[in-house]
């Protein structure tokens, strides 16, 4: 249903949540492993305001949906159903306006849609005094995402929206259902974090995310695991038919990355993660298959022109690709990146220069 609606408004309340960048830890959440990721200062906003009448209505730019309260919008509005399938996880059957703001970019795997649930999640919260904590905040989020709009994701994209910190990354293991900061501060070592986006969409509700998930799953069954983490046998592993056997092969060399990545930020040891990096995206182009032509160029051109180590992150199949890059290199790195697409024909890249930044909070409206 399309068009605005108008009608008696009442206590404006917006909510303001991060996209985020995966440093490390690529399918691992699902997978009960532990991944890094940091939350971005690129945030959505969403100010939601109670009515009086029975209708939810859901505006952003020049998008509107409106309908009955408990109305599930339809596929041709599917971007609605990130709100909604919000307002249906917290229990809320209630008349409001949900207006949406954001620069966090959409399709390019920087996770536009948990900075979406997770900035209505918490304005509606503040808005209707729920009083719902932070990780039940979270899992209303996953379950909005995995049931109502039907995208397999594993959880780490709201979880670090919520609990993420300025400063930091945020080690999450799913295994042992912990959360640990990190200080990251590349900035302070003479290096910035650049984040390339292909500007290659992709769609998480369909197509290879699913099926990797799928394979994940079996892999775990035949070795006798309930998550394909916690698989130690490497002889066992090797011994799966393809493509079970990369799939857990990537995910058991990727659990060990995250676990060096955390402890050389510790450390202070910077000169490690670029290799990390590096050897990451050789798993997911190799071992995942989750990697294309075009973050391929993004990671290779990144180092040739400086970087000291880079991979794609993200679901894949699309979207960005990171860089660790000396801050004297990253004007250099961002000309050659994009004088590589447009040598092959392709769309201009678009850069984030990223820094951690704060998780979902409430701001108040004048």
């Amino acid at each position: 249903m399309a068009g605005p609606l108008t009608g008696p408004l009442t206590g404006p309340v917006t909510g303001v949540a991060p996209g985020r960048v995966n440093l490390i830890g690529e399918h691992l959440d699902y997978n009960g492993g532990a991944c890094l990721p940091i939350a971005l200062t690129q945030t959505t906003g969403a100010t939601v305001t109670l009515r009086d009448d029975d209708r939810v209505v859901v505006s952003s730019d020049d998008l509107h949906w409106h309908g009955a309260v408990g109305e599930r919008p339809a596929e041709t509005d599917s971007w609605a159903a990130y709100v909604v399938g919000v307002l249906d996880a917290l229990g809320v059957e209630q008349a409001m306006s949900v207006d949406i703001t954001s620069d966090v970019p959409v399709g390019a795997g920087l996770s536009s849609s948990a900075a979406l649930e997770c900035s209505v999640a918490v304005a509606v919260d503040a808005v209707l005094g729920l009083g719902r904590s932070d990780a039940e905040l979270v899992q209303a989020c996953i379950r909005a995402e995995n049931e109502y709009v039907g995208a397999p994701t594993g959880g780490l994209d709201q979880t670090v929206s919520v609990h993420g910190e300025a400063g930091h990354a945020l080690l999450v293991d799913f295994a042992q259902g912990t959360q640990e900061l990190v200080p990251f501060d590349p900035g302070g070592h003479g290096l910035g974090l650049l984040v390339m986006d292909t500007r290659v969409s992709h769609a998480m509700t369909e197509g290879g995310y699913g099926q990797r998930r799928d394979e994940c799953e079996a892999a775990a069954r035949r070795l006798g695991v309930t998550h394909l983490a916690e698989a130690a046998d490497l002889e066992a592993v090797n011994a799966l038919e393809e493509p079970l056997r990369s799939r857990a092969r990537h995910v058991v060399s990727e659990l060990r990355r995250v676990r060096s990545f955390a402890e050389a930020l510790r450390a202070g040891d910077w000169h490690v993660l670029g290799t990390l990096l590096d050897a990451g995206h050789l798993s997911l182009r190799d071992d995942f298959e989750i990697s294309c032509e075009e973050l391929d160029v993004a990671v290779e051109t990144a180092r040739e022109a400086g970087a000291v180590g880079a991979r794609m992150t993200g679901g894949g199949f699309g979207g960005s690709a990171i860089a660790l890059v000396p801050l004297e290199r990253v004007s250099a790195v961002r000309t050659a990146v994009k004088n590589a697409f447009v040598f092959r024909g392709w769309a201009e890249p678009a850069f984030i220069e990223a820094e951690p930044g704060p998780g979902a909070r409430v701001q108040t409206s004048a």
